[in-house]
């Protein structure tokens, strides 16, 4: 995949990240809960790279990839409890 993260911006519940090839995609901050819960100017320390985004204070990767995908982080879900 040749689409890359240009730039990175949030608001109060969306984290908005503009492509290489024109798009924007829009994903809920619910999906990231390490990014939810950041204080803005450490959500605003990422390090964007040919793949995704990167910030190190917050121990979060994200590719474009799973962004495009629409998938959340599944690294912090509690887990189910069988019945």
């Amino acid at each position: 995949m040749n689409i890359s993260p240009k730039t990175v911006r949030f608001d109060e519940d969306t984290m908005w990240v503009s492509l290489s090839d024109g798009r924007t995609i829009a994903a809920p901050l619910a999906w990231f809960p390490r990014l939810l819960e950041a204080a803005p100017a450490k959500r605003d320390e990422v390090e964007l790279s040919v793949s995704g985004l990167h910030w190190e204070a917050l121990n979060e990767d994200i590719s474009v990839a799973g962004l495009l995908a629409g998938q959340p982080d599944l690294t912090r879900r509690k887990p189910q409890i069988a019945t």
